[in-house]
């Protein structure tokens, strides 16, 4: 997905909110229930997530080095990585977010270097994880949540979102010599996907649609897991989790036509959405987390062992 220019989400010239605000729209429009402190501590953790993923994305020359150096700093190595990097390493010291997570996102940011064509729904996971469901786990940490089994439920959210993002940019990324549809499931080259020929167009379809139907089975676990973050984040965190999810639905609306761009949320549904989440905030026995969810991602930042 196409991001843009580091310039503009430099400290700054910009405070963490508004960055959040003008780029990360779904995200902004939830942390606006979270509360003064916690939005500012979440939208500096997006600022951070936001930093690599458009150094990654970019078109500077050296973006793999620069990359490296952050996840060389990130293992406690002196490097100059720069001030985006040295207020995370601070927040992250002052929330006891784990390295590990970032570094894993790193990783996978790293791994995008490259032309991207993922051979089966194991590595997918993997991926997913790396880039979102490390995102969960920090995420967990920032709203400071002192109940040990919600991290499992908070990946299962990061893998969700990254499934949809996943869905919803299948064009954008083929243009961007990357397949993260599994060749298990459609086997043509990301090249082939973003001609977007008539030859592609349903078989491409089927496989958003069975990303989406995977993307479900998390979804469905975050939910459950919403009720063990602490009371003041439960609203927001519901929200944030059924306007993305939304994304997926509006898909299936226009019946997986991706050769047309990416689709949106409206104003309206985000509302609508914001008000059903208050379901999620009824008491309820949280059952303990599924497992199987995790098969693939054993040894992984914050996953259980089995």
């Amino acid at each position: 997905m196409k991001t843009p220019q580091l310039g503009h989400l430099s400290p700054s010239s910009s405070q963490p909110q508004q960055i959040l605000a003008r780029h990360g729209k779904s995200f902004y429009w939830a942390s606006k229930f979270l509360g003064a402190d916690l939005a500012e501590r979440a939208a500096q953790l997006y600022l951070f997530c936001r930093y690599v993923d458009d150094l990654a994305d970019g078109d500077l020359p050296d973006r793999q080095e620069s990359l490296e150096d952050i996840r060389a700093r990130l293992d406690g190595k002196h490097v100059c990585a720069g001030p985006e990097i040295e207020a995370f390493i601070k927040l992250a010291d002052k929330h006891n977010i784990p390295l590990s997570a970032a570094a894993e996102l790193l990783d996978g940011m790293l791994s995008d270097q490259h032309p991207t064509a993922l051979v089966d729904e194991a590595e997918l996971l993997r991926y997913c994880h790396s880039v979102a469901g490390t995102v969960g786990l920090m995420m967990c940490r920032v709203l400071n949540c002192k109940e040990p089994r919600a991290e499992s439920f908070a990946i299962d959210l990061g893998i969700a979102m990254q499934l949809t993002n996943i869905s919803r940019d299948v064009l954008e990324d083929a243009q961007m010599d990357r397949r993260y549809l599994p060749s298990s499931w459609v086997d043509f080259t990301p090249q082939q996907i973003a001609e977007a020929g008539v030859n592609c167009q349903q078989p491409v379809a089927y496989a958003i649609t069975r990303l989406l139907n995977l993307s479900e089975q998390y979804y469905a676990s975050a939910q459950l897991g919403i009720r063990l973050l602490p009371f003041r984040s439960r609203l927001s965190i519901a929200i944030a989790l059924r306007v993305y999810r939304q994304i997926g639905w509006v898909l299936k609306r226009r019946n997986m036509v991706w050769w047309q761009g990416r689709v949106m949320v409206t104003a309206g549904e985000k509302v609508l959405l914001s008000l059903r989440s208050m379901a999620d905030l009824r008491p309820k026995v949280v059952p303990p987390h599924e497992t199987k969810l995790h098969h693939h991602l054993q040894g992984l930042a914050g996953v259980q062992p089995r």
